[in-house]
């Protein structure tokens, strides 16, 4: 008489997780359009119609994957860099008191002096115990970073989703952002007649009166210091992926050179200023 347990089975949600493991690993070693319904299906111990039950196409299925993994990673920006909730943030056009006017705030000329540091202040510890989770990330997740930062699809419908897909996360990450790196973005504030599109002029910038930005100006601020962070942090991990056998703390302290010392002089007001061409 057979004395073994009977094989537990397993919910929908477990299931589905299992499919799109394996399905990560799919796209991530033969892109979007070589990869095959019929490998996923093999890899999951499943059917193919058991994997059309929760997918309804390939399609779906890639974009599900896209946005989860961008999920995980927005989530962990914001579980190891905690700062205060959104609707908490200060209201550029009705800022004042000392620090806020022409000269002073977080977008003053490197000689004006250092401002004060935003409430919720970060410190270098808490940076660099973000980055090295999100290295971390990138090491025991490999399949879907090569799926997120190097699947070249030659699919343009896939490749316009793709993209959607990552100019959706960081809009969702980027008022988060925008105060870790001392940027007064709001979604809803709107611009504010004079705001820091007015050009600046004097000796070289320096000196210069500054205003804050607001509403689509405050925006192109945040977004370029969010493409200077990405760029460093993806283009080291694509480094790592050829040597591998470089330790992570190595690429923390990359990264921390690079971008903390910009980041933090940024927080205390000290900004190299936009002069008129």
């Amino acid at each position: 008489m057979s004395t073994a347990k009977p094989r537990k089975r397993m919910s929908a949600a477990e299931r589905r997780t299992v499919i799109e493991t394996a399905a990560t690993e799919v796209f991530a070693s033969h892109g979007y359009q070589r990869a095959s319904m019929e490998e996923i299906a093999s890899r999951s111990g499943v059917s193919v119609p058991v994997v059309y039950d929760h997918f309804s196409s390939k399609r779906e299925l890639h974009r599900r994957l896209l946005e989860r993994h961008y999920a995980d990673l927005r989530d962990l920006w914001r579980s190891e860099l905690d700062t205060p909730d959104p609707d908490s943030a200060p209201n550029p056009a009705s800022r004042t008191g000392p620090g806020s006017g022409p000269g002073s705030g977080p977008h003053s000329a490197f000689s004006s002096g250092p401002a004060p540091a935003p409430e919720g202040d970060i410190n270098a510890e808490d940076v660099a115990r973000a980055f090295d989770a999100w290295f971390r990330y990138i090491e025991t997740h490999p399949y879907a970073w090569r799926m997120l930062f190097s699947d070249t699809t030659g699919d343009p419908g896939v490749r316009e989703e793709h993209e959607t897909v990552v100019t959706d996360s960081r809009d969702e990450l980027l008022p988060f952002f925008a105060r870790l790196v001392g940027i007064p973005y709001a979604p809803d504030v709107p611009d504010v007649p004079g705001g820091s599109d007015a050009p600046v002029q004097g000796n070289g910038g320096q000196n210069a009166e500054h205003r804050e930005p607001t509403g689509q100006q405050a925006r192109i601020e945040a977004e370029m210091a969010w493409e200077v962070c990405r760029s460093v942090l993806q283009g080291l991990a694509q480094w790592w992926r050829g040597c591998p056998d470089v330790p992570r703390e190595r690429l923390v302290a990359a990264a921390m050179d690079a971008l903390w010392t910009g980041l933090e002089r940024s927080r205390r007001g000290e900004r190299w200023p936009v002069t008129a061409g």
